[in-house]
C-alpha cells in the first residue's frame, strides 16, 4: 500500500461567506496541489472539503497521514465518526450532526483508504498549511 502524505486547509470569509479549500497531495517525489471555491458556506465545510478532494484525488488505496489545522476534522476522523456512523449519524442527544452530507462523504473514502488525521497549529510556520492557507484564501477572495 502506497504511503501518501496529504496537507490541506480551508478559509471562509465570513462565516457563513465565500469560501475556499486546497491541498497538497506527496508521493515520494511527486507533489500534487489542487484548490477550489464556494460561495455561502462555513470554514468547517471548507476544511472538510479539502480533505474529501484530496482524498478523492487519489487512484487507490493507500496509507494515508493527513495534515490539518482543523481540530474539529481531525478529532472528527481519529475519533467523533465512528460513533457517528453507529449512531446513524446523530449526536448524543439524538440530533442530526452539523455537515453530516460532508462527515458522509468522508466516510466512504475513509472506508477505502487507511487515514491518520495530525493536527498541525495553523499561521505557525508550517510550510504546506502556510501554503495551503494562501490557495484556500485567493480561491475564496476569487469569488468577490
Amino acid at each position: 500500500m502506497k504511503k501518501v502524505q496529504i496537507f490541506c486547509d480551508g478559509s471562509c470569509l465570513g462565516n457563513p461567506g465565500n469560501g475556499g479549500w486546497a491541498y497538497i497531495l506527496r508521493y515520494k517525489e511527486h507533489e500534487k496541489k489542487a484548490s477550489g471555491a464556494k460561495a455561502n458556506t462555513t470554514n468547517n465545510q471548507m476544511e472538510l472539503s479539502a480533505a474529501i478532494n484530496a482524498l478523492k484525488a487519489l487512484k487507490e488505496s493507500c496509507e494515508v497521514e493527513l495534515f490539518t489545522d482543523s481540530s474539529y476534522t481531525a478529532k472528527g476522523i481519529n475519533e467523533w465518526l465512528a460513533k457517528w456512523q453507529k449512531n446513524g449519524f446523530k449526536t448524543a442527544s439524538k440530533q442530526p450532526i452539523k455537515n453530516q452530507e460532508l462527515w458522509q462523504e468522508l466516510a466512504k473514502l475513509l472506508a477505502f483508504h487507511k487515514v491518520k488525521a495530525q493536527w498541525v497549529k495553523g499561521h505557525a510556520g508550517h510550510a504546506e498549511n502556510e501554503l495551503c492557507d494562501q490557495m484556500a484564501k485567493s480561491e475564496a477572495l476569487s469569488l468577490k
